[in-house]
């Protein structure tokens, strides 16, 4: 994988849980580390739920391999965040990490 070709900061979060103050549980997204990456458009749709439109985005993300990315981590990309459908270490070589994402709108 070519350096240049990561041009994109993107952060990898991890859902915690927890209790607050009070004792009530709650659930929230840490960073776990960020990473350059490259974000690649792969197709878009609109689908129907509840009554309304909601734009859902395919996207391929590829960044250096790291161990411990699971699916089910979050990236947030700018003002994006995408849940991870798929990683994929790419010929099992511990190089480069695919994550199939989706950006739901």
């Amino acid at each position: 994988m070519r350096a240049g070709t990561l041009d994109q900061r993107v952060t990898l979060e991890q859902r915690v849980e927890g209790q607050d103050e009070a004792g009530q549980p709650f659930e929230d997204w840490m960073p776990v580390f960020d990473a350059w990456a490259a974000v690649e458009p792969l197709r878009g749709r609109e689908v129907i739920r509840a009554d309304a439109v909601a734009n859902i985005t395919d996207v391929l993300v590829k960044l250096r391999y790291r161990p411990g990315v699971l699916a089910s981590m979050r990236i947030k990309h700018g003002s994006d965040t995408y849940s991870i459908a798929t990683v994929i270490n790419t010929k099992s070589a511990n190089r480069e990490v695919e994550l199939l994402c989706k950006r739901v709108a």
